[in-house]
């Protein structure tokens, strides 16, 4: 919220700062600049993880190439109720936008990706979903490969996770199952640390006046996640828990086998040799270093280079090293290592529109937007005891939802798209307010959004280089809204979140919509809707699938096989969202780590060290 509160950043003048060890921001200042085994690109939300993991062996030399800055001190990414405000437009973003987006009438959207120690885990809003079982499921179907199932992946999703009690350490009986949790992991996951009791109450009630369209979940990361419920977020405490303050830890970054160099940019991945079955060798990386981009720097893996750069950056990457189709290559006088038009192709991603409804209230976060005593008071005890309304994201509850099968005017024309009958086609994200950036604030009024997404979307987009340049923005095509599906389904999503106010204890609470959804009545035209989906429409900015897993042999498509070692070259493997085929009905952190604590035993398994 830049408003009410940037105005104390500078006054305030502390720096929040942890014990930090191996994290080096000039490539001199390296204990070795040989002789790493590992060599991970992109310090996010996979590439810390896996770094952790595979420094547990202390025969492993890893060294991780982060294009951001350090986390360190940077409020915004720190404050969990400030996580609106690290991206778009700062230095911690890499300040992307997709093309000019059909489905949304010409209209191109940012796209936040974290450019920053952490990557998106230190800018996101971080809600914790695992996903359906389904959905893992699905992934075995079409790798091949059991280790991708739901039940497969248990151990290690308790190794990422670390349940922790909510700041205030209110009794949270009823509002989580701690059966299906673990407090052995590394990532700390919890609760809401701070009461709104305007909605909260009644977003509850509302799951028992109106429990058949609308019934209530504990816990929505047991595999069926149906239903409404608690938000359940990486904080710890009062504060942000990413990849950086966790798997980055103080007890982690002090191994002397574990480097972490930011500000250091990769540039493109260099073929060392040639195998004796004649795949390509990929071991080399070239990146810069600071300001000086003129300056290229090279490091050389012994064992694997290990892409962890996102579902934007991977291909990119790849594209830029020769891995891609060679009609997109050879224009741009790009020599093809391997040949393969999977390569940013099957990106994957959901289609988001904020609601906003003008509430009977005082008490939402427009009272601090737009008192600046406010927001100084909460910035203060923030401060001094990491309590208050700061502590918690701007994320109330959410609800996973489908489109019912007796539907039949809908169901008639599409394909059921999601993974299985218990798993959701969209979701509802409930805010106390205005979440900013999403609409321009009015000078009057408090609001409740509901954000409606479509979570099993149809849509398929792209990553694709604009020019040679590292340096240059890639061209990033969502496809938002590109398929009937989607655009019908969002539309569904609408009507339904307008039927869930329509619950009697929102009666005395709910005053009109806004922002156009006033034209879109239950009884109004289909052509309104239609316009205000088209409208205002933008992304949740989830992308996976550009780097996609395939099975090992038989097949034409994908990018890795189920070990995630990219088809046809040695000694490269790509760890993070990238390789999921199929966008799972979840936000894509939880993911992203499961995917790294399993790369981080298929690398131990390859090299005899599992």
């Amino acid at each position: 919220m830049r408003s009410a509160y940037a105005s104390f950043f500078a006054v305030l003048g502390f720096v929040v700062r942890s014990a930090r060890g191996a994290v080096y921001e000039r490539y001199e200042d390296l204990p070795s600049v040989s002789g790493f085994d590992f060599v991970i690109v992109g310090g996010g939300t996979a590439g810390n993880a896996l770094a952790n993991r595979l420094t547990e062996n202390p025969d492993f030399d890893v060294l991780v190439l982060e294009a951001g800055p350090s986390n360190e001190g940077v409020l915004d990414s720190i404050i969990p109720f400030f996580c609106d405000q690290v991206v778009p437009f700062t230095p911690w973003d890499w300040n992307f936008t997709t093309t000019p987006q059909e489905g949304l009438n010409g209209r191109s959207v940012v796209y936040p990706r974290g450019h920053i120690l952490g990557g998106t885990s230190s800018v996101n809003f971080m809600a914790y979903l695992r996903g359906s079982s389904q959905d893992w499921d699905r992934y075995a179907a079409i790798t091949g490969d059991e280790g991708w199932s739901w039940d497969a992946i248990q151990p290690y999703i308790r190794k990422n996770e670390k349940w922790t009690e909510p700041a205030d350490h209110h009794n949270t009986t009823g509002q989580f199952d701690p059966s299906l949790h673990s407090t052995s992991g590394i990532n700390s996951v919890s609760l809401a640390g701070f009461p709104r009791p305007n909605i909260d109450p009644r977003i509850i009630q509302t799951t028992q006046e109106l429990p058949d369209e609308f019934p209530f979940n504990e816990d929505m990361n047991s595999g069926n996640h149906l239903g409404v419920g608690w938000t359940q977020a990486t904080i710890n405490g009062g504060r942000r828990s990413s990849s950086a303050t966790s798997y980055l830890g103080p007890e982690f970054i002090s191994r002397k086998n574990l480097h972490v160099l930011v500000n250091a940019q990769v540039t493109r991945l260099l073929k060392t040799g040639t195998t004796q079955d004649d795949k390509p060798e990929i071991l080399g990386v070239e990146f810069v270093n600071g300001d000086d981009t003129t300056h290229k720097l090279t490091v050389r893996a012994t064992k694997e280079v290990i892409l962890s750069a996102g579902s934007v950056g991977t291909p990119h990457l790849l594209q830029l090293s020769g891995i891609s189709d060679e009609t997109l290559l050879s224009p741009l006088g790009i020599p093809t290592i391997l040949h393969n038009p999977s390569v940013g192709r099957n990106l994957s991603d959901y289609p988001l529109l904020p609601n906003l409804w003008l509430v009977n209230s005082t008490e939402t976060f427009e009272k601090a937007e737009r008192n600046t005593t406010v927001a100084a008071e909460q910035l203060a005890e923030w401060e001094k005891n990491e309590q208050g309304p700061l502590v918690d994201t701007l994320l109330d509850h959410l609800a996973w939802l489908r489109i019912p099968n007796n539907e039949m005017a809908f169901w008639d024309n599409f394909e059921d798209p999601a993974a299985g009958n218990h798993t959701a086609h969209f979701e509802f994200l409930f805010s106390n307010g205005i979440i900013p950036g999403t609409f321009p604030l009015p000078p009057t009024g408090n609001f409740l959004s509901i954000v409606t997404a479509v979570v099993s979307p149809t849509s398929r987009g792209s990553v694709t280089l604009n020019t040679s340049d590292p340096f240059a923005a890639p061209l990033i095509n969502p496809g938002i809204l590109s398929s009937t599906f989607d655009f019908e389904a969002m539309k569904f999503a609408i009507r339904s979140a307008q039927r869930f106010l329509l619950a009697p204890v929102w009666k005395d609470y709910i005053i009109s919509p806004f922002n156009g959804l006033q034209n879109t009545t239950m009884a109004g035209s289909e052509d309104e809707l239609d316009e205000y989906v088209r409208a205002n429409t933008a992304t949740i900015f989830h992308p996976v699938g550009t780097a996609a897993m395939s099975p090992a042999e038989g097949v034409e498509w994908g990018v890795v096989d189920p070990e995630l070692r990219v088809k046809g070259v040695s000694g490269l493997r790509v760890v993070d969202a990238s390789v999921l085929p199929i966008v799972p009905a979840a936000h894509t952190q939880v993911p992203a780590y499961i995917v790294a604590e399993r790369a981080g035993d298929l690398v131990k398994k390859t090299w005899g060290a599992l």
